[in-house]
C-alpha cells in the first residue's frame, strides 16, 4: 500500500484555505486531489495529528475533514490500519455536484472520424485469416509494424519492424519502457507542466522525478535542462518536443541538439513522446524527426490523432531493447487486441491525409476557445497555441484547484493546474482541451465563468506573499 506523507501532502495543499469552515475547505482539497489522481486510490493517508503539524492546523479541524471524507465516500478508516483514499462505492461520483450530462474537460481527445467505422468493417473481413494465430503476440502484427516503419522511414528516420513494438496505447508505452529501463532510485527527467500519466508511470517504476521547466513564452529553458542533466545524471528523460503537452511548444533544434550531447554525456536513455506530432495549427513547416541514436526510444500513438478508442500505440526502438521489453511486457499483458490493430493498419496509409483534417478541425476549436475566454474571462491569459490539443491558460490567480471544484457545480469536469506539475504548483494555470465541437466549448467555457464568478465574487487581493509560491 502507498503511503503519504504529512509533508507530501502538504506539498499539495498550496493555496487550500477559504473563507469557509476549515475542515471543509480541507476535505474539499483532499477530495480533489483523489478526483485528479494525485492522490491514488488507495494511498494511506498520513496520521492526523502528523498533518495537523505540518499544516498549522488543531488535530481537531483535520479530524473533522477526515470525518467529512468518511461521510462522503473518500476515505475509508480502519483502528489500527490508518486511513486510505478511495471513491464512493455507489459509484455515484460526485452526482450531487454534476448536471445530467456533465462535461468532461478533463481528457485532451477528439471524437472519433468517420473513417474509422469504415476500417473497422475492412478489418472485421480480414480477421478471419488471423484467427488460427494464438493472438498473445507481444510485438505486434506485422502488417502494422511494417506500415508504421515506411511513416518513419518516409519521414526521414530509417526504421524496420524489428525496431517496432505494438502496444496497448502510448501510456502502455511509457509503462513498459519505465518497467523496462528504471530501477528504484533511478533519477528521470520530466517535463513540467507535463503529461501527469507519464508521471505516474515512472514512479510506478521506481523513478524520482526530476522537473525541468517548459513555459508558453519560451518553451524550455536550456540552462535548466543542462543543469538538471549534469546534477541528477539520470537513468531517463522523459520529453514531449512537439507541440508539448500542455504548452503546445516545439523544442528548437539547438535545444534538441544539446539534449541528445547531454543524454550521450550522461548515460541517459530519452524517451521522446510524438503522441501531439503532426498537429501543427498554423501552417508550419514539419519539424523533423527527433536526433535518434541507439539511446533514443520514441513513443507514439493515435490515440490523440484518429481516436482514443482505438487503444494502439508503439515504440520505436533499437531491436535489443524491443527483445527486452517483450520478457518484461508478459508480467502486465499478453499483447496488443489483433481488430484494432487491423483497424490501425487500414487507416496508417492515408495517415497524412487524416492530420490535415485534424488540424483544421483543431484551428477552429482554438480560434474558437480563444474568442469565448476573449468574451467571457477577459481578465485570463490564453496564449497563441502553436500546435495539439490544449490551452494552458494563466488564470491570474492561484485559484486553480478552488475553481476546478466549483466548476463540478456548474457540470464541468476538468482537471486543476497542479495536475500537471510536482508538488502543488501551477495553481495559476488550467489546462482546456480545444478539441471538442463549439457547442460544447461554450458550455464549458460558461461553465468555467459562472465557476470563476462563484471563487471570486467574495472580492480577491493577492500580495507578493500570496504568489511567493505559486508557479
Amino acid at each position: 500500500m502507498n503511503t503519504l506523507s504529512a509533508r507530501a501532502l502538504a506539498l499539495l495543499m498550496v493555496d487550500w484555505r477559504g473563507s469557509g469552515p476549515a475542515y471543509l475547505a480541507l476535505a474539499d482539497r483532499i477530495r480533489l486531489l483523489v478526483l485528479d489522481g494525485r492522490i491514488p486510490l488507495g494511498t494511506r493517508l498520513p496520521a492526523e495529528r502528523e498533518l495537523a503539524s505540518h499544516l498549522g492546523l488543531s488535530r481537531t479541524t483535520v479530524s473533522a475533514a477526515y470525518a467529512e471524507l468518511r461521510d462522503t465516500g473518500y476515505l475509508e478508516s480502519v483502528r489500527g490500519s490508518g486511513s486510505t483514499a478511495r471513491l464512493p462505492q455507489d459509484g455515484s461520483i460526485d452526482l450531487d455536484l454534476l448536471t445530467d450530462a456533465p462535461l468532461d474537460f478533463s481528457k485532451a481527445s477528439l471524437p472519433a472520424m468517420p473513417a474509422v467505422a469504415d476500417a473497422a468493417v475492412v478489418a472485421a473481413d480480414r480477421l478471419p485469416s488471423f484467427l488460427a494465430d494464438s493472438g498473445f503476440d507481444p510485438f505486434g502484427l506485422l502488417v502494422l509494424r511494417r506500415a508504421i516503419a515506411d511513416r518513419y522511414t518516409e519521414r526521414g528516420l530509417p526504421t524496420d519492424p524489428e525496431q517496432l513494438m505494438i502496444t496497448v496505447g502510448a501510456q502502455s508505452a511509457i509503462h513498459l519502457v519505465a518497467r523496462t529501463l528504471l530501477g528504484r532510485g533511478d533519477r528521470a527527467i520530466v517535463e513540467s507542466p507535463g503529461y501527469p500519466h507519464a508521471f505516474e508511470a515512472l514512479k510506478a517504476a521506481g523513478a524520482r522525478l526530476v522537473p525541468v521547466a517548459v513555459t508558453t513564452g519560451e518553451g524550455w529553458d536550456p540552462a535548466g535542462l543542462e543543469q538538471a542533466f549534469q546534477r541528477t545524471s539520470p537513468t531517463l528523460a522523459y520529453l514531449m518536443p512537439e507541440f508539448h503537452n500542455p504548452t503546445g511548444r516545439t523544442m528548437d533544434d539547438a535545444t534538441r541538439a544539446s539534449v541528445v550531447e547531454l543524454a550521450a554525456r550522461e548515460g541517459t536513455t530519452l524517451v521522446i513522446d510524438e503522441t501531439m506530432t503532426g498537429l501543427g495549427l498554423d501552417g508550419q513547416p514539419r519539424p523533423a524527426p527527433f536526433p535518434v541514436t541507439p539511446g533514443v526510444v520514441v513513443i507514439g500513438s493515435v490515440g490523440k490523432s484518429i481516436w482514443g478508442g482505438l487503444r494502439i500505440g508503439w515504440v520505436r526502438a533499437e531491436r535489443e531493447l524491443i527483445q527486452r521489453m517483450a520478457r518484461v511486457r508478459f508480467a502486465s499483458d499478453l499483447g496488443t487486441p489483433i481488430l484494432d490493430q487491423l483497424v490501425v493498419a487500414e487507416l496508417v496509409p492515408d495517415y497524412e491525409q487524416i492530420l490535415a483534417g485534424r488540424r483544421a478541425y483543431l484551428r477552429q476549436g482554438r480560434d474558437h476557445l480563444a474568442k469565448r475566454i476573449r468574451q467571457q474571462l477577459p481578465d485570463w491569459r490564453m496564449p497563441h497555441v502553436e500546435g495539439g490539443i490544449v490551452a494552458w491558460v494563466n488564470i491570474g490567480a492561484p485559484l486553480s484547484s478552488q475553481l476546478a471544484l466549483a466548476a463540478r457545480t456548474e457540470g464541468l469536469v476538468i482537471g486543476a493546474g497542479p495536475r500537471f506539475g510536482l508538488d502543488g504548483v501551477f495553481e495559476r494555470f488550467l489546462r482546456i482541451p480545444f478539441g471538442m465541437p463549439a457547442d460544447q466549448l461554450d458550455r464549458g467555457v460558461d461553465a468555467l465563468a459562472a465557476a470563476w464568478h462563484s471563487v471570486t465574487r467574495r472580492g480577491l487581493r493577492l500580495d507578493d506573499a500570496n504568489l511567493a509560491h505559486v508557479v
